[in-house]
């Protein structure tokens, strides 16, 4: 089945794109956090070092500024350690650290007040992109106002910053793994109701049950109530079918039978032409009726006759009806296969056959059956009798067609058998066997084992 119709691949399909929308906004939104508060750092702990500087920061005898003591961070002191200070007047640098070696920081000429913090992004030695904090102090003193300056390598930034991506990405990304296969648990925990009405629905097609489990979710529970409801009134309609059918052949049979023991008093050609055309009538009601509990019953879930009793049971009964024969009846038939239809209707069809068969036959049939795959059985009689003329296969199925007049019987056989199997979806296949006679292969619908 395609998997975009799979209510699974649905719902799954689902979970999946939310968690990673949800996840990618989460990602996005902890990332841009993390950025501004990383920035507020870098920020302060430059403000820190202003602080610093402004106050190690003296004036000398003639006035120009002199660093009193270092700062504590060791890194001022390590050439291109990515953080540097630098005191100007304007923009002409009048002392810097150490780690500036001979460079100096590119500082835009704004105007600053005494204590008011500006955050710039320049570049330090060898052109290294730098974010800086500068203040302008006023020294006792000193003719003139100083910008004192902080600056750090950006790079620290970017790297802190590409660090917690990558952590935040793989933390994501295994928690996108937990959360999918949490969605994935709870979908087949969630349809496992539905996989197991599947189940009784393969049940109830199988026959090995009548109706649906009631104890469903409340979600289901109104559809499992109405196929019930739907499968019980099939099987009333069904009865109730058999029930008028039944009711109708007693009728027509009492009338057919009164009939006929009025027709035993009269005698000569007149009585005789009418006996033969009422059991003409006898045998069209049979096969009528016949025909109409198959029709009944034939595609209706739930309906399941195991083959194998079946045969033995019709051997049974044939071979006390032709005992004078002696025939032997070899029944190659699995345990377990089963027709998906009533056990009556079975009976009619092997029956005919079977009794054919016997009738027939040199002292030797055969009763076989097979499972033939997509839903199908197959079940043959074969006999060692003189089988069927050449090309007459077709002309036999026909209903009153005999071939031969010694033997008895009434022509309707094959011809019931193969309406019965239409009515089923089936068919009916005759040709030479092994044994040497007729070979009759029906083809009917499998209950599932």
């Amino acid at each position: 089945m395609n998997g975009a119709y799979s209510l699974r691949f649905r719902l799954l399909a689902g979970a999946v794109v939310s968690l990673l929308l949800a996840l990618a906004i989460a990602g996005w939104v902890l990332s841009d956090l993390f950025q501004r508060h990383l920035r507020d750092r870098f920020d302060q702990e430059l403000a820190n070092h202003l602080d610093q500087l402004a106050a190690n920061l003296g004036i000398d005898p003639e006035g120009r500024p002199i660093l009193e003591r270092p700062l504590s961070d060791p890194r001022f002191q390590r050439p291109l350690s990515g953080l540097y200070w630098q005191v100007a007047v304007d923009r002409a640098p009048l002392l810097r650290s150490r780690s500036l070696w001979d460079g100096t920081l590119e500082l835009p000429l704004d105007s600053l007040n005494d204590g008011d913090l500006h955050r710039h992004l320049s570049h330090g030695p060898d052109n290294a992109p730098v974010i800086v904090v500068e203040r302008s102090v006023h020294l006792e003193g000193a003719p003139q106002r100083f910008r004192l300056a902080a600056a750090e390598a950006r790079s620290a930034l970017d790297r802190a910053q590409d660090e917690f991506d990558r952590t935040l990405a793989v933390s994501l990304g295994m928690l996108t793994l937990v959360l999918a296969l949490a969605a994935a648990v709870q979908v087949t925990v969630g349809l496992r109701p539905l996989a197991r009405l599947r189940r009784e629905l393969a049940d109830i097609r199988g026959g090995r049950r009548k109706s649906f489990d009631a104890a469903v979710p409340l979600e289901v529970k109104p559809l499992v109530d109405d196929l019930n409801h739907l499968l019980a009134h099939s099987t009333e309609v069904v009865e109730r079918a058999r029930v008028q059918a039944g009711n109708l052949a007693h009728a027509l049979k009492s009338g057919l039978a009164v009939i006929a023991n009025e027709l035993d008093r009269v005698a000569g050609a007149e009585a005789a032409s009418l006996r033969e055309r009422l059991d003409a009538m006898s045998r069209q009601v049979n096969h009528h009726l016949s025909r109409a509990r198959a029709a009944a019953a034939s595609g209706l879930p739930g309906w399941r006759t195991e083959v194998a009793p079946v045969v033995a049971a019709l051997t049974r009964a044939l071979g006390s009806l032709h005992a004078d024969r002696a025939t032997e009846v070899v029944i190659e038939v699995p345990a377990g296969l089963a027709f998906a239809g009533e056990r009556e209707d079975l009976e009619e069809l092997l029956g005919n056959l079977m009794d054919n068969a016997c009738k027939w036959s040199a002292g030797r049939c055969r009763i076989s059956a097979r499972a033939a795959g997509a839903g199908r059985l197959t079940v043959t009689v074969e006999d060692n009798g003189p089988g069927l003329p050449e090309g007459s296969e077709a002309v036999v199925q026909g209903r009153g067609v005999r071939l031969d007049e010694s033997v008895p019987g009434t022509g309707l056989g094959l011809g019931i058998v193969r309406d019965l199997c239409e009515l089923y979806g089936g068919s009916l296949i005759l040709g030479r066997s092994e044994l040497g006679g007729l070979k009759a292969e029906l083809i009917l619908p499998a209950a599932d084992s």
